[in-house]
């Protein structure tokens, strides 16, 4: 093992905390049939990741690879956290490599924390001046987690004013199953209404009737008290 990722392995496992291990098991639902389950845990905390990962930012493409492998959520996130520095501070050619590097391995990034802390500002940082089949691949996919990234990745072009790609990718996923999905919809069409209110209107007053309960409370959560009664009553015309 390449002296950094040792030295970083080392310090991971000094912060390591068995009790908050076993909040985070709870937390993160790893119980059977959960979604996060079989995944195992340091017992971590954000600030201290966030903090390794601008230690560790030289950290090779390949060592991070190995963390983002790694059976413990923390090194896979810590290993986000490092491509994300990576990709901000680099050379197309090394934005376009981190990218690669992501979506050849996107199957490790396997919780909700882990899609939402990369995917608008890697995959959707890479994408804006590109196709977004990509995206669109992703809306379809049997893996929840790779639908989350599709919505979560148009963030990136919510905050630059630029909502198409979230309404399409939120009519897409109207009907998914999955709890997560309808919180990150909800999510999502809150920041549009958040910068273009008539825009998030247009968009539920054409569906709200059909869209999942917990999407909707999402996406109104900021609505005045009288307006959001009439969307979950029905009674918006």
């Amino acid at each position: 093992m390449p002296d950094m990722l040792k030295k970083l392995k080392s310090e991971l496992r000094e912060l390591a905390d068995t009790e908050r291990a076993k909040a985070s098991l709870r937390f993160f639902k790893t119980g059977p049939g959960e979604y996060g389950e079989g995944d195992k845990f340091l017992g971590l905390n954000v600030p201290d990741l966030r903090r390794l990962s601008k230690s560790f930012k030289l950290l090779s493409n390949d060592d991070t690879l190995q963390l983002l492998s790694s059976e413990f959520h923390e090194e896979r996130l810590l290993s986000l956290f490092i491509l994300l520095l990576k990709f901000k501070q680099g050379s197309p050619s090394d934005q376009k490599e981190i990218y690669e590097l992501y979506m050849k391995n996107v199957g490790y990034v396997n919780n909700w924390d882990l899609v939402d802390c990369s995917a608008p500002d890697i995959v959707g940082a890479y994408l804006v001046d590109k196709s977004k089949d990509p995206l669109y691949k992703f809306a379809v996919s049997n893996s929840l987690w790779e639908r989350r990234i599709a919505v979560l990745s148009t963030l990136y072009y919510i905050k630059r004013g630029s909502f198409d790609e979230t309404l399409k990718i939120a009519d897409i996923l109207l009907k998914d199953k999955e709890d997560l999905i309808h919180k990150a919809v909800g999510w999502m069409l809150r920041e549009v209404g958040n910068r273009d209110i008539s825009a998030e209107k247009a968009f539920l007053n054409k569906c709200y009737n059909s869209m999942p309960r917990t999407m909707l409370r999402y996406a109104i959560e900021k609505y005045p008290e009288p307006e959001r009664k009439e969307y979950l009553a029905g009674t918006i015309t």
